[in-house]
């Protein structure tokens, strides 16, 4: 005999985010390290990703970057954790995120790929940090490596990927 479960009410979550266009408009000009200072103080919008993630730079110096992630329960997966998915894509944000900070203006980057380790789930409501440093700077291929920590400094991921660098000027 199955049980069955009940049903609770719809949840709706309504997201907000700014054109990028004036950011993808600027991002040619400035060094990327000026760029994600720029993000962050908001002199240029910040990517949608961040809005929908709920996901804010806090911090950026050349080769590392500091991101924060409040994860809400629009976000979890079956089981009631945070959706490794969320992990993944933050803990990418944080390696690529550190790549750019290295690069001059007019070159940009890609991801090439990426390798997750998943620790263990975060607590229900804890606020996520991620650190990103560039472990090898590169002029065509850059590597880095990041961790994703609860707000009581447990680890809850580890990360490595590289990413391809591009020059946009010629």
């Amino acid at each position: 005999m199955s049980e069955t479960v009940p049903t609770t009410a719809a949840r709706t979550r309504t997201v907000e985010w700014q054109d990028p266009a004036p950011a993808l408009a600027a991002a040619p000009g400035m060094t990327g390290l000026e760029f994600m200072r720029a993000v962050w103080a908001g002199e240029v919008p910040p990517p949608p990703i961040s809005a929908l993630l709920r996901m804010q730079g806090t911090n950026a110096d050349e080769g590392t970057v500091t991101f924060r992630c409040d994860p809400d329960e629009s976000m979890l997966n079956p089981l009631g954790t945070v959706h490794g998915g969320v992990i993944c894509t933050v803990l990418d944000s944080a390696i690529g995120c550190a790549v750019h900070t290295t690069l001059p203006a007019g070159v940009t980057y890609t991801s090439i790929d990426l390798n997750v380790s998943y620790l263990r789930s975060p607590k229900p409501g804890a606020v996520l940090e991620a650190v990103g440093t560039v472990t090898k700077p590169g002029r065509r291929v850059a590597f880095g490596a990041a961790e994703l920590r609860d707000d009581e400094d447990r680890l809850i991921a580890t990360a490595t990927g590289s990413c391809l660098v591009m020059d946009l000027r010629g």
